[in-house]
């Protein structure tokens, strides 16, 4: 099958990326390399190419009422307001975490992973028939970037020509931009300040220019993964998939348990009352790399698997996030890791790595 591309692809083969397959698009891993990127963002600022995310537009009088039923989280007629949510079905487990962007009672955005866009959609119709909604799938009219790092505010004004201090973290805005407008969002994926900018292609095209031409750095999806993975951010099949629920993946926060009704509210009850796993940090004790799939082993018994881990450039130690038994979750605890059919000394810590700078 045919890999896609985003409206910006030529420019990242002019930049001589290092191109790879993901979620069916050839995208660029890295420019310079993963460790320099990240660096930039975490004292720059870096630019990334998330065309690839779905967009799903709900219209009809039943919109609110809708995704309110759908995902975990309080979705309220707020039109400045951006919230994080999951998608459950009816056992718990998630179907895929996702953006919503109240655009008016009637109109709503759901932003979902790439990897996910056409099950997502088939899901979303699939529990539509006792609402007067209409479902759209607009993933192929429209690009998006993120600028991400601490100096972007400083200059977001310039690239885009237009105000981005009266947003606040988890905030948007309509904006006129050329000929029509786009939407421009305090949010990101890297625990940076920044944001995230959904437009036409032609006007992500010309942001994007802008925005390599004062010197934002561009980055590729490896130092999105390290940049996401050290802000404790989770990625769909690492820290979520069809058999991981959100209680034991500790997005609590996102799953309000007091809503009327949402699908998997009912497994999520019970769940959370006896937890059976949870997601911890780990730290190796000496040089290796945890990554994802490697058991855990606590006197010889496999009790949990690393979901993401990484040696990175703002770290001393190899660091990991490791869903294990509930029961073993103890800080300080000694625990191995099985790398290579050899056990690797580790301890369970605490999930903050790095302390995230949004603009709330």
């Amino acid at each position: 099958m045919k890999m896609k591309h985003t409206v910006l692809h030529e420019k990242h083969l002019a930049l001589n990326a290092k191109m790879i397959e993901y979620a069916g698009y050839h995208m660029p891993v890295y420019y310079q390399g993963i460790s320099e990127e990240h660096l930039a963002v975490r004292n720059h600022m870096g630019i990334f190419d998330v065309s690839h995310m779905g967009e799903i537009l709900v219209d009809g009088k039943d919109a609110l009422k809708f995704v309110n039923y759908l995902v975990t989280n309080q979705i309220i007629e707020d039109t400045s307001k951006v919230t994080y949510a999951l998608f459950c079905y009816e056992n718990g487990t998630v179907v895929d975490d996702l953006l919503v962007y109240v655009i008016k009672p009637e109109q709503i955005l759901l932003v979902v992973n790439a990897s996910n866009v056409e099950k997502d959609f088939e899901w979303i119709k699939s529990q539509s028939k006792e609402f007067d909604v209409n479902l759209r799938n607009v993933s192929e009219s429209y690009g998006q970037v993120a600028i991400q790092g601490p100096k972007v505010i400083d200059h977001i004004e310039e690239i885009l020509g237009i105000e981005g201090k009266d947003l606040s973290f988890m905030t948007y805005k309509v904006a006129p931009y050329m000929d029509g407008y786009i939407i421009m969002s305090r949010t990101g994926y890297t625990g940076e300040d920044g944001f995230e900018i959904y437009g036409y292609p032609s006007y992500i095209e010309a942001i994007w220019d802008k925005a390599i031409e004062i010197g934002v750095v561009p980055c590729g999806l490896g130092a999105r993964d390290t940049l996401r993975f050290e802000a404790t951010l989770p990625l769909y099949g690492h820290e979520i998939d069809e058999t991981i629920n959100p209680v034991e993946a500790a997005l609590n926060f996102a799953v309000k348990l007091d809503k009327e009704h949402f699908i998997g509210k009912d497994a999520l009850v019970l769940y959370k009352e006896q937890p059976k796993r949870k997601l911890v940090g780990i730290e190796l004790l000496e040089r290796n790399i945890p990554r994802q799939g490697y058991p855990i082993l606590k006197d010889g018994k496999e009790i949990g698997l690393i979901t993401t881990g990484y040696l990175l450039p703002t770290q001393e130690k190899p660091i990991a996030s490791a869903l294990i038994e509930a029961s073993y979750a103890v800080m300080g605890s000694e625990v191995e890791v099985l790398i290579r059919n050899k056990t690797v000394k580790a301890t369970i810590r605490n999930r903050k790595f790095y302390n995230k700078n949004y603009k709330k």
